[in-house]
């Protein structure tokens, strides 16, 4: 069953050109993994500092091997150091 991930992620001001480096890096990267179905970065609008990304992946395996990936992993670490906040994800399926 295919899996939908939500995540959000606040960066510090000044640190948005940082993130958004980053962001375009694990994305383009994760595209190319066997079990991405699709992913897709995005910056909000009423506030610049906020990131989210959604992903969708061919099952939970998937998603599990996704998260110990070096780009993957890679990612997480910069964006910690980034964020001014805790990041927010959801692993979520499709009802309608």
């Amino acid at each position: 069953m295919e899996i939908h991930i939500f995540a959000k992620f606040h960066v510090r001001e000044g640190m948005e050109g940082h993130a958004e480096k980053a962001l375009r890096v694990v994305v383009k990267a994760s595209r190319e993994e066997a079990g991405c179905v699709e992913i897709h970065g995005y910056r909000g609008i009423k506030d610049a500092r906020v990131f989210y990304i959604h992903s969708t992946w061919k099952d939970a395996a998937a998603f599990e091997l996704h998260s110990t990936l070096p780009h993957t992993v890679g990612f997480l670490e910069r964006i910690v150091e980034l964020s001014d906040q805790e990041r927010d994800v959801k692993r979520t399926e499709r009802i309608v």
